[in-house]
């Protein structure tokens, strides 16, 4: 197993002084260039900063407490540690080399290095982005790499190694996120309408994501689910209750990601007009409906409305709007939410039973299968009014051909590139922590810490050496029993 040790800490340190070394030469070399600012445009600029602020809120503390408050609390700080971590070194990589391979003009499936440690890179407008500064759209296409990967981390959550899942995140960002999102979004990409330009091809494979229906959620969903399959189950899995430790701070993660998924898809729009305000309501009434579906569904299952069911559904909702919120009509937005927050439900509470499979967070059911009816359904959706797309109902069903097809590339590429990078790592360091390490809880165990410090909750008490946490507990309930009455004196 790989340990850092103190040699390969040094070994480490070496190899960024080198990295560093090699991206100061790389900008000392590039060609100075005087961007034209003429068309920059101070609103559009301040909505895109601002909607890129949004979407990392999404990440942390959103996602952050979203997930941690679904773990036993054992698990919290780990499961917190994903995402902020991933905040950090996935923007590193993004600069240095995962903004070129998405965004540089390349093959059909990936692109170049000409953006490579942000060479190119200035104040200047950018060919997908106008009216805003190059760095401005850099940056908000670097949240949505942060909190793709950070996605997947609620399927191996409470039994992958630190390391491990940082290494698997980095060459995931690199071999499915980068490839994934160049295809679709990237300048001659296979799916972009400018694949093939000036050509009888041009646009025949155009592919309607608007915000990362596809190329967030389904790619971490399907991939989420290759990595629960590889790396197993949880001990005790199906045997002992492993019931949310808060859902309070679920909730909270919840109403986060929901506010800033207005950032997530209404950003997209990349200016501050009709557009954006079209997918800023499309998001938030696919959430409204999709919330209301999954409790309204669980009710009358089970009998009664949860606080996890309505989060849950009103998450699938926001997944399932993405790639369609820039393209529909608010009716087809409550139709595609409704739609969404069923298709989840079905799997997550029957789909993933009848699999047998152990998606700690069900981001396989959640945002896999909220990918796959997004992708599909903005090819039937889509209307020529809000953004000059016309889908199936407009009399355009090679749309619906052409979301198909993308589903099933992207499907195809998480499936192979996510095992073959889990059965890389696992033959080099190893995937999961050790039996009594996952018993013990992943806070302890890999950070050496814990979220919640019983022993100081009860400082205040009187506890003889040795005493229990349950034993502190029983001292209090005794301490705050009221005094019993005499039989003298009733």
């Amino acid at each position: 197993m790989l340990r850092f040790t103190a040699p390969r800490l040094r070994l480490c340190a070496i190899g960024l002084a080198c990295l560093l070394g090699l991206a100061t030469r790389a900008h000392a070399a590039a060609p100075v260039q005087i961007y034209p600012t003429s068309q920059i445009n101070s609103g559009d600029t301040a909505w895109m900063l601002t909607s890129s602020a949004l979407v990392l809120m999404m990440t942390g503390p959103g996602l952050a407490l979203f997930y941690c408050g679904l773990v036993r609390r054992k698990n919290v700080l780990a499961t917190m540690m994903h995402s902020f971590i991933l905040m950090a070194a996935i923007s590193v990589v993004w600069v240095i080399i995962g903004y070129s391979l998405a965004f540089d003009v390349g093959t059909p499936w990936i692109g170049g290095l000409r953006f490579a440690f942000l060479r190119s890179v200035g104040a200047g407008p950018c060919e997908y982005a106008p009216t805003i500064p190059h760095t401005t759209w850099m940056a908000y296409q670097m949240m949505f790499a942060v909190i793709t990967p950070a996605l997947i981390c609620g399927a191996y959550a409470e039994r992958m190694r630190f390391s491990s899942m940082l290494m698997f995140s980095i060459a995931w960002l690199l071999a499915v996120y980068c490839p994934t999102a160049h295809m679709i979004w990237g300048k001659g990409g296979f799916f972009n309408a400018s694949y093939a330009a000036g050509t009888a091809y041009a646009g025949s494979h155009e592919v309607l994501d608007f915000a990362g229906g596809i190329v967030v959620h389904l790619s971490s969903g399907v991939s989420a689910l290759v990595c629960a399959l590889v790396i197993g189950a949880r001990r005790e899995y199906g045997k002992l209750p492993m019931p949310p430790h808060s859902v309070v701070l679920s909730l909270i993660g919840a109403a986060l990601l929901w506010v800033g998924w207005f950032g997530f898809n209404a950003g997209s729009a990349l200016h501050a007009n009709e557009l954006a305000s079209a997918a800023f309501v499309n998001t938030h009434l696919a959430a409204a409906i999709a919330a209301l579906t999954w409790m309204t569904v669980e009710w009358l299952k089970s009998g009664k409305p949860t606080v996890l069911g309505a989060i849950s559904g009103a998450v699938a909702g926001l997944a399932t709007i993405t790639p369609a919120s820039g393209f529909i009509t608010p009716m087809y937005a409550l139709a595609m939410g409704a739609i969404g927050g069923c298709a989840c439900f079905f799997a997550v509470t029957v789909l993933k039973q009848w699999l047998g499979y152990d998606d700690s967070l069900d981001v396989f059911g959640v945002h896999g299968i909220s990918g796959i009816v997004g992708g599909t359904l903005v090819g039937v959706f889509a209307a020529s009014s809000i953004n000059g797309k016309a889908g199936w109902i407009e009399g355009n069903p090679h749309q619906v051909t052409n979301q198909l097809l993308a589903v099933a590339t992207v499907c195809a590429l998480c499936v192979a590139a996510s095992l073959a990078l889990m059965k890389g790592i696992d033959l080099l360091c190893g995937l999961r922590v050790g039996e009594s390490d996952e018993y013990d809880g992943l806070d302890i165990t890999q950070h050496g810490e814990s979220g919640y410090n019983f022993e100081e909750a009860f400082s205040d008490e009187v506890v003889l050496e040795g005493t229990s946490l349950a034993g502190a507990l029983a001292q209090r309930a005794s301490a705050q029993q009221p005094e019993p009455v005499p039989a003298t004196a009733r």
